[in-house]
C-alpha cells in the first residue's frame, strides 16, 4: 500500500446531522476550519467539523441545492441548484447578495476564481458560465455551450477553466477568451473533476 493511502483517514470522527433529506454535496472551506453542505432540503449548511457545531443555515433556493462553495477569504458564498439560480451570499449576515441568472436548466457546480471576482457554474443546459461578482449584473459574462451534454462539474485555475460533461468529456478553456484548448475523451460519464493540492494534477471521477 503506498504511504498516500496509509494516511487517508480510516475511523469516523463525528456525525454532522441536520439535513432533512438527502444531503448531495459537502465541501471544506478555503482553510479547513468549517464545512459547508447543501441538499434535498434547499438549504445550505455551515458547520464546525472539529466540535459538531452547527453554525447557520442558509435559505433562499426555491429547490435542492446541488452545489455550493466558499470564497478564498471566507467571507461568501455561492450556491446552485434545481431552480436554476446561483446565489452569492454573505457569510456572517446569511443575506444573500445577489442571485445569478443564465442557465435554462438545473445548476450542477459552482465555483470561485482565485480572487473571489468571478463564479463558474455548470448545468444540465450543455453549458458553463462565468458571473463578475464586482457588477451590479445578474447576467453572466460568458458562456461556453460547446458540451454535447449535461456539464456535471467545473473547476478554474489562474488561467484555465476545466468542466467535466456527461458526453464523456473533460475539456480545459482560456479563462479570458473561453477558448477551447484541450479535450480529453473519458469514454464515460464525468460526474466530478477537482484539482489536487498539486496544481498540475487533475482528479476525475467517472461513473461506469
Amino acid at each position: 500500500m503506498s504511504s498516500a493511502a496509509q494516511q487517508l483517514p480510516r475511523t469516523e470522527l463525528r456525525t454532522l446531522s441536520g439535513h432533512e433529506g438527502a444531503v448531495l454535496a459537502v465541501r471544506f472551506n478555503h482553510d479547513g476550519k468549517y464545512c459547508l453542505s447543501c441538499g434535498k432540503d434547499r438549504t445550505v449548511r455551515l458547520w464546525n467539523p472539529h466540535t459538531g457545531a452547527h453554525v447557520k443555515t442558509y435559505k433562499s433556493h426555491g429547490r435542492e441545492v446541488r452545489d455550493v462553495n466558499a470564497s478564498s477569504d471566507n467571507a461568501k458564498l455561492v450556491s446552485c441548484g434545481g431552480d436554476k439560480q446561483i446565489f452569492y451570499w454573505d457569510v456572517a449576515s446569511g443575506k444573500v447578495i445577489r442571485k445569478f441568472r443564465g442557465h435554462n436548466s438545473e445548476v450542477n457546480s459552482v465555483k470561485f476564481n482565485e480572487h473571489n471576482t468571478v463564479v463558474l457554474s455548470a448545468g444540465y443546459d450543455r453549458s458553463v458560465r462565468a458571473f463578475d461578482c464586482r457588477s451590479q449584473s445578474s447576467d453572466p459574462i460568458q458562456t461556453i455551450d460547446t458540451f454535447q451534454d449535461s456539464v456535471m462539474s467545473v473547476n478554474v485555475t489562474n488561467t484555465e477553466i476545466i468542466a467535466g460533461s456527461v458526453d464523456g468529456t473533460v475539456r480545459t478553456f482560456d479563462i479570458r477568451m473561453g477558448r477551447l484548448l484541450i479535450t480529453w475523451v473519458i469514454l464515460s460519464t464525468v460526474y466530478l473533476c477537482r484539482m489536487t493540492a498539486i496544481a498540475s494534477w487533475l482528479t476525475v471521477w467517472i461513473l461506469p
